[in-house]
């Protein structure tokens, strides 16, 4: 033992570093990391006193702390030679064992381990010669080590051969070879020389016949790859490996697969195409990468439901109760739904008839889908084609590519499980196209009565029939679908719902099925209809009911939270509880101005969320003639003024204006919330209004709002969304509205509510208009005159209605 250890050499008193899986030898360098609050101070503590510390190891190496009875008594006297502090507080140590020792006593275990270590001296044998025999026999034993295990290091090799003290020989041994810590630790517990050789011996034996049979292994393998039969001793071993494990060879799964092929009673075609690839897989090698290939395709065809399918039950009653006790409203819609079921019971023949549900977000398209299959007793499947933009994903891959699988129509066929389900194909508008072809193309065989009994999938590689299948579309907007597709569908279109209509789905459906969600009772939450109402004008702003329903998410969360609390039993929320519990409201309510005013006019417009009411506002100064349009107005706006301009300019003696007053002035068109843009031809008639009360000093009426296309002989046209529009005009208090003539006949698609709170003026012309919006019967003069002119052949002008 070194100069540091030969003070008080029977027995040294100094701190204990413990270690897990490692076992240090006298003589070894060792390098580890030290984590543990205990080891860390043992170090410090070390580096304090001559850098001595007492290394022993652990029995256990998943025991965090372990006491004197965990550890093994017998270590080795070490010198720490370095420090490394690492990032987590980890030490990397370096140490040198000098000696054995054996802990006699535990002085303290805290805040480090320290111990009373007592010398374990090696103990020579009396008769050297043996220890000299022994020494021989381990170093013969040793090269026939090095000789099958190539990865002995030299300094290894050479530190062996060169040493003649059989203890130290020993233990260089047991350091470096790779035995298991708790192997090295018996010898390390062994002071007695000999005994620790003929231990050392028995393992290098132990471990020298595991090499032989491991050489002779690869010496049998080599010789067979020599021979040329690489792949028939691989293919030999999956068989036995295979016979082991209990699996069935390829030729027994085949007829499995023919089993169930003609117990299915497939048509001849299909029969005949599945048989061939039975055969083809019963001759397969194993190994072969086409065996996964003609399996899966084998498996995938023999799910399709080549002759299964539901009864279809058609009862119109039930329909319609199903529809009604899942969606409100939309009476339009059912009412043509189940004028094709009616078709469909009556020819049982449902070729050519796909519907496509045309309508904003949110406005039921889907669910009308589910519940039409649910009212007919077939199966559900739904289909996205928002974003597909590949044929193959319509038609599939061919199996021979890595990777392949059916397309997207096939797959919801399996997964339907039937022949005759209802496959919705949701978004059809959002088809996309590059080069890898056209999914349109793809779809017209799929849609078209024609063809679509014998569809062809690439994967599928066989004729598959779907004619029997009820196809449902849905899209936003039907101007985006592809024409070829179009012709092919039936268009059904659901307009937004108006507020009367969200407050009832709101309180019949979706508050019930939030309360069920939330786990919340009818009596534990109650919202008033006031509250409710204004949830929807000042909260959303949307054509269906989704953010409603979110909305409504929201406070049943924020209710649920004050249940588990415990601060209320129940809750009752009223407006003025909104703002509170969901913050400031998102939208105003459309306002309608309070007082009579000059060149000021209520117009109506339409948006994908419902209609809403627009303000115009014209102001003339003096100038050249100038008319400058802002609020963010798109080209057929801008044109709508330019033409109500004109309009005027023709008859400015009718109205009392100076006929030259596009020269003397200035005019300034605006439409307030100048960030929205704004577009179509619906706003002429006010437009036209609003500029004629600016020239003539007249207000308009402030009660009143209009909608209508305007010609430059001052004829008025029909627009689209009237009735959104005056679903906007109620809420705004509107209670006169100036349509224009051609769209009476859409009077009687209003709301009821509607049309019992507000008058309707129809109107062919612009002097109706005028008489009907400004205070004033000044223009009474300007009817006489215009019907005279209408008499007598001078109004040509060309009318194009919306």
């Amino acid at each position: 033992m070194s100069e540091l250890f030969e003070k008080d050499f029977s027995k040294i008193k100094l701190p204990v570093l413990l270690l897990r899986g490692l076992v240090l030898f006298p003589g070894m360098i060792l390098s580890f990391d030290v984590g543990r609050v205990k080891s860390i101070a043992a170090l410090n503590e070390a580096m304090n006193n001559n850098q001595r510390i007492f290394v022993v190891t652990q029995k256990d190496v998943k025991e965090e702390d372990p006491k004197l009875e965990g550890l093994n008594p017998v270590g080795v006297f070490a010198e720490v030679k370095q420090v490394l502090r690492q990032k987590g507080n980890v030490i990397r140590v370096l140490v040198e064992g000098h000696g054995r020792g054996k802990i006699s006593a535990l002085v303290r275990e805290k805040p480090f381990m320290e111990a009373e270590v007592l010398v374990c001296e090696d103990e020579q044998t009396k008769d050297s010669l043996e220890e000299v025999a022994s020494l021989r026999t381990i170093r013969t034993i040793f090269k026939e080590y090095v000789k099958l295990s190539p990865m002995i290091s030299p300094d290894l090799i050479i530190g062996v051969s060169s040493c003649e003290d059989p203890g130290k020989v020993a233990d260089y041994l047991a350091a470096n070879l790779n035995f298991d810590y708790k192997v090295k630790q018996d010898l390390l517990n062994k002071t007695d020389v000999l005994e620790r050789l003929e231990d050392l011996m028995g393992l290098l034996l132990n471990e020298l016949n595991i090499l032989s049979i491991e050489q002779d292994l690869n010496l049998k393998l080599i010789d067979k790859i020599e021979l040329g039969k690489k792949e028939y001793f691989l293919r030999e071993q999956k068989q036995i490996i295979s016979e082991e494990l209990g699996e069935k060879d390829f030729q027994t799964e085949s007829e499995e697969l023919k089993g169930k092929i003609i117990k299915l009673k497939l048509p001849k075609s299909v029969h005949d195409q599945l048989t061939k690839e039975c055969i083809k897989l019963s001759n397969m090698q194993p190994g072969s990468q086409e065996t996964n290939v003609i399996r899966n395709y084998i498996e995938l065809c023999l799910d399709l439901p080549w002759n299964k399918k539901t009864k279809e039950k058609i009862d119109l009653g039930r329909a319609q109760a199903i529809l009604d006790r899942d969606h409100y409203g939309l009476s339009k819609v059912k009412e043509r739904i189940i004028e094709t079921l009616a078709v469909r019971k009556l020819t049982n023949d449902a070729n050519g008839q796909i519907i496509c549900l045309v309508g904003p977000p949110g406005v039921g398209k889907t669910s009308i889908a589910k519940s039409i299959a649910k009212a007919i007793g077939r199966r559900y499947a739904r289909i996205s084609l928002g974003g597909v933009h590949d044929e193959a994903d319509i038609r599939g891959h061919r199996k021979t590519y890595v990777g392949a699988m059916p397309g997207r129509i096939i797959t919801a066929i399996k997964s339907a499980g039937s022949k005759n389900p209802l496959i919705l194909l949701d978004e059809i508008d959002k088809l996309g196209k590059d080069q890898f072809g056209d999914p349109v193309s793809a779809l017209l065989e799929v849609l078209d009565s024609e063809q679509n009994y014998s569809f062809y999938d690439h994967y599928v590689d066989m004729p598959f029939d779907l004619s029997e299948v009820f196809f449902i579309t849905t899209a936003n907007n039907y101007e985006s679908i592809p024409e070829p597709l179009l012709d092919r569908m039936d268009v059904i279109e659901l307009i937004s719902y108006t507020s009367e209509e969200k407050y009832h789905i709101g309180k019949e459906h979706l508050i019930p099925k939030q309360l069920k969600k939330h786990g919340i009772t009818k009596g534990e939450f109650k919202i008033s209809e006031a509250a409710l109402r204004e949830l929807i004008t000042c909260y959303t702003r949307e054509a269906g009911v989704r953010t409603l329903e979110r909305t409504i998410a929201n406070l049943m969360r924020k209710a649920a939270k004050t249940f588990v609390s415990g601060e209320k039993q129940r809750i009752s929320i009223n407006t003025k509880d909104l703002e509170e519990m969901l913050g400031p409201r998102k939208f105003l309510p459309d306002k309608l101005k309070t007082k009579v005013q000059v060149g000021v006019s209520t117009g109506l417009a339409w948006t994908k969320v419902g209609g809403e009411t627009i303000s115009v506002e014209v102001a003339t100064m003096p100038g050249t003639g100038k008319v400058k349009l802002t609020g963010s107005l798109g080209d057929v706006m801008k044109e709508s003024a330019q033409t109500a301009i004109s309009f005027i300019r023709s008859n400015a003696k009718q109205f009392s204006i100076d006929p030259n007053f596009y020269n003397k002035l200035d005019i300034h068109i605006h439409v307030p919330q100048g960030a929205t843009p704004k577009d179509g031809p619906s706003a002429g008639v006010t437009l036209a209004s609003a500029i004629v009360s600016a020239l003539t000093g007249i207000p308009v009426k402030q009660n009143a709002a209009m909608t209508g296309e305007i010609t430059l002989r001052g004829r008025v046209l029909a627009v689209g969304g009237l009735r959104e529009k005056t679903m906007a005009a109620y809420r705004a208090g509107v209670d006169t509205v100036i349509i224009p003539k051609e769209n009476e006949s859409d009077l009687s698609e209003l709301d009821s509510i509607v049309k019992s709170k507000m008058k309707f003026i129809v109107a062919d012309n612009m002097d109706i208009v005028l008489k009907n919006s400004l205070v004033s019967n000044k223009f009474n003069s300007l009817n006489k005159s215009m019907l005279t002119k209408r008499k007598k052949g001078l109004d040509s002008g060309v009318c194009l209605t919306t």
